[in-house]
C-alpha cells in the first residue's frame, strides 16, 4: 500500500495548535508524496462534560510554555476566557469540532492540514467557541462551502459518527496524548513519527530516517 501520513490531533489541544506550522510545512514536503490523513482524537467528549474554569489555572500555565517553545501566540480574545473563566459561558467538548472536520475531508480530503490550522486559529487566535455554530461560518465563505448543506450535515447523525470513528481509530493506535503523527506503511505497520510536540528539523529528519528504512526492508 502507498504510505499514510496519520496526524492524531484535537481541535482543543493548545500544543496541537502550537504544532500546526510544524504540520503545514509538512504538508508543503509531502502532499505530494503521500497522502495525509488528520484524525480528531475526542480529548473532551460532551458526555463527560468538564466547565473550562475546571482547566483554566492548567491553561494559564501551560500557554506560556507553548508560546516560548513553539513561537506562536494566543490571541487576547482566547486568554479573555481563560483568565475570566467564572465569567465565561464556554463548555468545552471537541465533538463538534470532530464533525465539522469529518464533513470537510468528503469536500476537501487534500486540504486538511489547512483546514484544521484554520480551524485552531479560529480557537486560540481569535477566541471563537468551537461548540458554537457561528463559529465555522467564516471558513464556510472562505473554502466556498454551502452553509445550509454543512449545517444540516453538522447535526446529522451520519457525521457524528463519522467523528466517533476518528475518536475510535485513535484509541485502536494507542493514542494517548496530542499532537501524534505516525507513518502507516502497510495495513498493520506503523512508525512513530511524533508524539508531544516536535520542531520541523527533527521531524523531517525522523521521516528521512524512517523511510530509508522501509526503503532497506524494501530491497532485503
Amino acid at each position: 500500500m502507498q504510505p499514510v501520513l496519520i496526524y492524531c490531533y484535537d481541535a482543543w489541544c493548545g500544543w496541537c495548535y502550537g504544532f500546526s506550522p510544524v504540520m503545514q510545512k509538512i504538508n508543503e514536503q509531502y502532499k505530494d508524496l503521500w497522502h495525509i490523513e488528520v484524525l480528531s482524537g475526542g480529548m473532551i467528549l460532551p458526555e463527560q462534560p468538564v466547565p473550562l474554569k475546571a482547566t483554566a489555572t492548567y491553561i494559564q500555565g501551560a500557554y506560556k510554555n507553548i508560546e516560548t517553545l513553539t513561537g506562536i501566540k494566543f490571541g487576547e480574545d482566547y486568554l479573555w476566557h481563560i483568565f475570566h473563566p467564572d465569567e465565561s459561558d464556554w463548555f468545552p467538548h471537541s465533538e463538534k469540532a470532530a464533525i465539522a472536520l469529518s464533513i470537510f475531508k468528503e469536500i476537501y480530503p487534500e486540504r486538511q492540514i489547512e483546514f484544521i490550522a484554520d480551524l485552531q486559529k479560529a480557537l486560540f487566535k481569535e477566541g471563537r467557541d468551537l461548540t458554537d455554530n457561528e463559529a465555522y461560518r467564516h471558513l464556510l465563505e472562505k473554502y466556498a462551502i454551502d452553509a445550509t448543506t454543512f449545517y444540516g450535515q453538522l447535526s446529522s447523525e451520519d457525521f457524528k459518527e463519522k467523528a466517533k470513528y476518528d475518536f475510535t481509530l485513535c484509541k485502536q493506535l494507542k493514542v494517548t496524548g496530542y499532537p501524534q503523527l505516525l507513518l502507516q506503511a502497510g495495513e498493520t505497520h506503523f512508525y512513530l513519527l511524533a508524539k508531544g510536540y516536535t520542531g520541523f528539523e527533527m521531524l523531517n529528519q525522523r521521516i528521512a530516517s524512517v523511510l530509508e528504512e522501509i526503503k532497506v526492508k524494501g530491497n532485503a
